[in-house]
């Protein structure tokens, strides 16, 4: 039996280095987080306010998008300013508390947004493939309970990896090699095996991100086999347009996010560990950043409505 030589206990703390090797460059790597959390807070404010008090925009597309706009301000406020605290004040101390609080909130956050994404695409499969069907499969009570639902399974999947922490034996070593909490972060710092820690986390990988994934690519074969055999070019470009901006956010979120999951469990030295946690932290902020502009150049309706508020203010000022 193999003999453990650390003290097992629960710390009252950890402390979260920032970005490991980095250090000294903190201040400097944090100007371009802070300006990217200001665009991502502003943006998708002005998004969510626009559509809640635009009753045209009360249709399934940009409820859904709403949705997503408040996981954006959710993910990127529970992340980003303790990093600035970390690379402006070294405020390293997280209590275990929060840590296991951020832990709950960065991974129940993006399987929510993922599942979110999923109906976004099925939303435009309605729209193009069943556009006569569009309104009454896709009625407000419905987009609610779809919502309800992904919150709901980002919560079954969650809680059970917290209370997998929670469970565990630590260490006296109490340092995180990153800018914020996240569940093998933690779990690796336990005295006990995580064996069950990491087959959790690969499961849930697989029957959130990866099967959301797959439901994601159908809907789009079938929307473009849709999109093919419709008459004209002028139909073709419009269906498409509609479905590039959601397919730019489908890049920029699970991109990253695969990257670093990959990169943390079967990426070994290969990478160097600055290079895996700088981009776990772009990943919390730049598509929040720019999931409002994308929409705002991509949706006509939302720039008219943008526009038409912004002349109504000036015009009050007057």
């Amino acid at each position: 039996m193999a003999d453990v030589n650390h003290t097992a206990f629960r710390p009252g703390t950890f402390l979260l280095v920032g970005i490991p090797g980095l250090e000294k460059f903190h201040l400097w790597i944090s100007l371009p987080f802070f300006s990217m959390y200001i665009f991502a807070l502003l943006g998708n404010l002005v998004l969510l306010f626009t559509i809640v008090r635009e009753q045209s925009l009360h249709k399934p597309m940009y409820l859904f998008l709403s949705a997503l706009t408040l996981a954006d301000l959710l993910l990127s406020t529970t992340t980003v300013p303790r990093m600035l605290a970390i690379f402006w004040f070294r405020v390293r101390d997280i209590s275990f508390g929060a840590c296991i609080a951020q832990i709950f909130f960065v991974h129940s956050i993006f399987i929510a947004e993922s599942g979110i994404l999923v109906a976004m695409a099925f939303d435009r499969y309605v729209a193009i493939c069943n556009p006569l069907r569009y309104v009454t499969l896709l009625t407000h009570s419905v987009i609610w309970r779809i919502e309800l639902a992904a919150v709901v399974r980002s919560l079954c999947m969650v809680l059970p990896g917290i209370h997998l922490v929670l469970r565990l034996s630590y260490c006296k070593n109490r340092v995180i090699p990153h800018s914020y909490c996240e569940h093998m972060g933690v779990a690796r710092l336990a005295c006990t095996s995580i064996k069950v820690n990491v087959v959790y986390g690969l499961t849930v990988a697989l029957l959130s991100a990866g099967i959301d994934v797959v439901f994601i690519a159908v809907s789009y074969g079938l929307i473009l086999r849709a999109v093919f055999q419709l008459p004209s070019a002028g139909a073709r470009r419009k269906a498409m347009s509609t479905c590039g901006s959601h397919l730019c956010i489908i890049f920029l979120f699970y991109t990253p996010a695969f990257f670093s999951f990959f990169t943390h469990r079967f990426g070994g030295h290969s990478i160097p560990r600055h290079v895996h946690i700088l981009l776990a932290c772009l990943y919390v902020v730049v598509p929040p950043m720019l999931n409002p502009i994308i929409y705002g150049v991509n949706s006509k309706q939302i720039r008219e409505t943008v526009m038409s508020m912004l002349s109504w203010m000036g015009s009050q000022r007057n």
